[in-house]
């Protein structure tokens, strides 16, 4: 649409017309109160292979009949396994994570753990201290200093 044609219609719809304004933001409005329906792109050929395959998934589509995706081959390897995971999920058998090994170093160390706690023994969280240690020592200077000169 050429730029005179916009302006006419403009006047026909008393649209304001600032000087120097743009043909496209002149349009917009004239879209905004609905003179002007613009169409874009090239016409659409109603029977074309394209257009018709379009017609027929939006029919199927509406029906519910349209297939998507890529169809599941229920008797492959993949949906056998999700089938059997499944199952266990449901009767609650379904082990996740690492196994444990009952033996190793850590769950032995977790069971004395264990043990001493119901015995009743109170185990300090965290590194234990050396008595022996330079920073030991410094501390028990100058915690005696203090005492001293209190």
């Amino acid at each position: 649409m050429k730029r005179n044609e916009v302006l006419e219609l403009c006047k026909e719809n008393n649209v304001d017309v600032v000087k120097g304004e743009k043909t496209s933001e002149l349009m917009l409005k004239l879209k905004e109160i609905g003179v002007l329906v613009v169409k874009r792109g090239r016409p659409v050929n109603e029977n074309s292979e394209r257009q018709k395959r379009l017609k027929e998934l939006e029919e199927k589509r509406k029906n519910g009949t349209l297939k998507r995706g890529r169809p599941v081959n229920k008797n492959s390897e993949r949906q056998k396994r999700l089938k059997e995971l499944e199952e266990k999920r449901k009767n609650g058998t379904l082990k996740r994570g690492r196994p444990v090994n009952e033996n190793s170093e850590r769950q032995l160390k977790l069971k004395k753990m264990e043990e001493r706690i119901k015995n009743g023994e109170v185990i300090k969280r965290g590194r234990p201290v050396n008595e022996n240690s330079e920073r030991q020592k410094k501390l028990k200077e100058q915690l005696n200093k203090l005492n001293i000169n209190s």
